[in-house]
């Protein structure tokens, strides 16, 4: 569970959009949603071999997602990274696992652990069961080629996954992640739909590894520009993965375009989906929940095209970038100072700072 006395953006009078956030302003906040961490730091800062990694686990609900599935879609921005799963989400536009994130040369052992999971719960429902696991490179400051995951790491996250608030930062998957030459790593927010909209939740959870820090904006402010100190030795990019949820009644194909709205709502921190990175958005919606062994379902669904009744999708979109550009700037919020491997360091977004540069663009709420 997050620290309830760590402040978050809004805490501090960064106020993103116009959207109400839910109560938990987190992807679950969308009824069922369960997340989970496993947090894995060994070694001292300056040793070569110290490790700054973990892993990441998100259910649609509070099931067995192999035995009930949700309609999901996919939306790949920039292919520098790898997505277990992408073909049967694009194919099929179904989710039937569970979302694990991880470090990129941990993905193999995190699909693997994640099958073995799944297996000692419900070995006739593992048997076709691919899973979803998608990363980050954490390798500035871990010691990647340790390979540092075992099977109980990934089991743990798993196991941890539970609703209600959830924690930001350093922690699971972005344990080793930067964002914008900070240090990132886990953020998420939500949005509550108006009644005349449908009265739905979207929530977005993120794992930042991305952008340059000359183009971080925070509610439209280019702080980064005045924030020149504080950097790494280096300048690593390795790819943002956004997960989003939503009880609206929505389907594969609407689920793609929810997923790439995910890609705007980065674009407004200051990304630009650049070469060296993977920007791979998902997106599931627990409205229909499908059960594996029925050859027919009755589903309900907001209707496409250029008709009146299409508000709940355009203000799904609109929900959907908000949230996801509160997540990314929650994960810079919430992470530390971390240092790793040969003493590689990211240091923490100054925020007293940031607000200070907001206020003066008077965009910080009081």
């Amino acid at each position: 569970m997050r620290p309830t006395m760590t402040p978050r953006a809004r805490d501090l009078g960064i106020s993103i959009g116009s959207g109400t956030p839910g109560p938990l302003n987190a992807i679950t906040d969308v009824s069922g949603v369960r997340v989970g961490h496993r947090t894995v730091v060994r070694g001292a800062g300056g040793d070569p071999h110290a490790v700054r990694t973990g892993v990441t686990a998100l259910f649609p609900h509070e099931g067995y997602p192999w035995r009930e599935w949700v309609y999901a879609g996919v939306d790949i921005l920039n292919g520098y990274g790898e997505l277990i799963g992408v073909n049967q989400l694009r194919e099929w536009g179904v989710l039937m696992s569970p979302i694990v994130l991880t470090s990129s040369l941990q993905i193999g052992k995190a699909y693997d652990s994640t099958v073995r999971w799944i297996a000692g719960r419900d070995p006739i429902g593992a048997e076709e069961v691919m899973p979803v696991v998608s990363e980050c490179d954490d390798s500035w400051l871990s010691d990647v080629l340790s390979f540092p995951l075992v099977d109980d790491d990934v089991a743990a996250a798993l196991d941890a996954a539970a609703v209600g608030p959830v924690e930001e930062g350093n922690v699971g998957a972005g344990t080793g992640m930067q964002c914008f030459d900070f240090k990132g790593g886990i953020g998420t927010a939500s949005r509550l739909l108006d009644i005349d909209e449908g009265g739905f939740t979207v929530g977005a959870l993120v794992l930042t590894n991305y952008g340059s820090r000359e183009h971080l904006r925070i509610d439209g402010v280019p702080v980064g520009r005045e924030l020149t100190d504080l950097m790494p030795r280096e300048h690593h990019e390795g790819s943002c993965v956004v997960v989003v949820g939503t009880d609206a009644p929505v389907l594969p194909h609407q689920l793609t375009r929810v997923a790439r709205r995910a890609g705007l709502g980065l674009a407004a921190t200051g990304s630009h989906a650049s070469n060296g990175s993977g920007e791979q958005m998902m997106a599931f919606s627990t409205a229909n929940r499908l059960d594996a062994s029925e050859a027919m379902r009755d589903v309900r669904a907001v209707v496409d095209g250029p008709v009146r009744h299409t508000y709940a999708l355009s203000a799904l979109f609109r929900a959907t970038v908000e949230a996801t550009e509160e997540a990314a700037v929650n994960a810079l919020v919430a992470a530390e100072d971390s240092v790793g491997r040969h003493g590689h360091t990211y240091f923490a977004m100054p925020v007293d700072r940031v607000l200070e540069a907001l206020d003066r663009a008077g965009r910080l709420a009081h």
